[in-house]
């Protein structure tokens, strides 16, 4: 007995790590285009328009990929539920690391017109597709290997990969931010895309390497498999699914907001450079690296209902205070007030994927997870750079996108108490 539970420990131990590292370069893939989108996308690929007009239609493209997400939730989610977790996850890690290596060598339109951003849309489409089906996975994966009581933990490891490939894709892109402008726009852009071929062949021998989930074996092997999963989820789940959408908001804007939006108001607006505030994002996704993990490990150990709620309520506060102090083109400030806002959405999303994991049965596990988060990130996390940048437009003042940030964090925690009450989602103290 002792021997099984050590055995069991190992297995998820090594699904936890093996999820870690394919979500960070798989996050990489697609942080990589979000800080391209704020930095030089606009300007390569329209060119015809006034500064924030090219940097709202390359925002726009950056949102393109989030309406391929729920398409790639529920194809992938499918084959996840029905031939097992492993597999697809290969898959997505695959098909996401060739599109982004390719995005590193389109021409631009100076040199084919049109050509150029319908390619580059093209190309988003099956990065999003890839990621639709990733992190569902990933996360569900990890939290199956999981030791009883332990799922929100293990779950938390996938969390990790999203700010460990932020980091990485805003470290890379901070090197070749150094080279002077006319090699940075003609070359040095295009390197961080071309990294994540290397990346991806170090990501699938790892990811090969992990057994299948108990779960996911015990149902194959007692002929419980879903026919059709998103039909069983649709019948039996909706209110789940909705609720846990709302659950999921702050968690897919929150990045968007600090690393896409403000990242192009501040540069644009000559606050800083682009060198200093990336510099200013990679403290704060190095924040997030540290503190995420002790939001799985609160939830783990006190009632979920009330951890969730003063996880989020700071919230409401940080992201207004992080604008003001970005104003102040102080870099202590701006650091300061970024890694504020840092904390609290960080400590709620490595609680969330546990949460959605034990929303749903075995069955339909992951294309639930997968059509709940990806529908969120669709509807939310792609528009909000877009969105944000129109009422800055609109407005002239960043006071817009700060109430628009704020409505985002009350209807995520109005939804997340709504879902745990609901779904009847038992605390993890009482499991062990």
């Amino acid at each position: 007995m002792e021997q099984n539970i050590s055995e069991r420990t190992r297995r998820a131990r090594k699904a936890g790590i093996a999820s870690f590292i394919g979500t960070t370069i798989e996050w990489y893939d697609f942080y990589a285009y979000s800080t391209a989108a704020a930095l030089v996308l606009g300007k390569l690929f329209f060119p015809a328009t006034d500064p924030g007009t090219a940097t709202l239609a390359a925002f726009a493209t950056f949102w393109v990929g989030f309406f391929a997400r729920p398409v790639g939730g529920i194809f992938f989610g499918h084959l996840g539920d029905r031939i097992g977790r492993k597999k697809t996850l290969v898959a997505t890690l695959l098909l996401m690391g060739c599109c982004t290596t390719l995005i590193g060598f389109l021409p631009v339109y100076e040199n084919v017109g049109i050509v150029a951003p319908i390619l580059l849309v093209v190309l988003r489409l099956i990065q999003g597709l890839a990621m639709g089906g990733e992190w569902g996975g990933a996360v569900v994966l990890s939290a199956e290997h999981a030791p009883k009581g332990k799922s929100i933990f293990y779950a938390a490891f996938a969390q990790q990969g999203s700010p460990a490939g932020n980091m990485l894709a805003t470290l890379v892109f901070l090197f070749f931010s150094m080279l002077p402008d006319e090699k940075f726009l003609s070359w040095g852009w295009r390197l961080p895309f071309m990294f994540s071929a290397i990346l991806v062949i170090i990501g699938l021998i790892i990811r090969i390497s992990v057994d299948e989930s108990p779960e996911m074996e015990k149902i194959q092997k007692e002929k419980a498999v879903a026919r059709l999963p998103i039909a069983e989820v649709f019948k039996k789940y909706k209110a789940i699914v909705l609720l846990g959408i709302g659950a999921t908001i702050i968690t897919v804007t929150a990045t968007y907001f600090k690393t896409t939006f403000a990242l192009a108001w501040a540069v644009h607006e000559k606050l800083f450079t682009r060198t200093e505030f990336l510099s200013i994002v990679s403290v704060a996704i190095f924040v997030q690296l540290l503190v995420q993990p002790f939001g799985a490990i609160l939830a783990s150990k006190f009632d979920l209902r009330k951890t969730v709620t003063w996880m989020l309520i700071p919230e409401i506060f940080m992201l207004p205070l992080m604008f003001s102090l970005i104003e102040t083109k102080s870099m202590p400030l701006a650091m300061i007030g970024m890694a504020l806002a840092t904390v609290p959405h960080s400590l709620y999303y490595a609680a969330l994927a546990g949460i959605l994991v034990k929303a749903f049965p075995t069955q339909v596990r992951y294309t639930a997870i997968s059509v709940t988060y990806q529908v969120c990130s669709m509807i939310f996390a792609g528009s909000t750079p877009m969105i944000a940048q129109y009422l800055l437009n609109e407005t002239g003042t960043i006071l817009s996108a700060m109430a628009f940030a704020i409505a985002q964090v009350v209807i995520t925690l109005i939804c997340a108490v709504a879902l745990i009450v609901y779904a009847k989602i038992p605390n993890e103290r009482d499991e062990v």
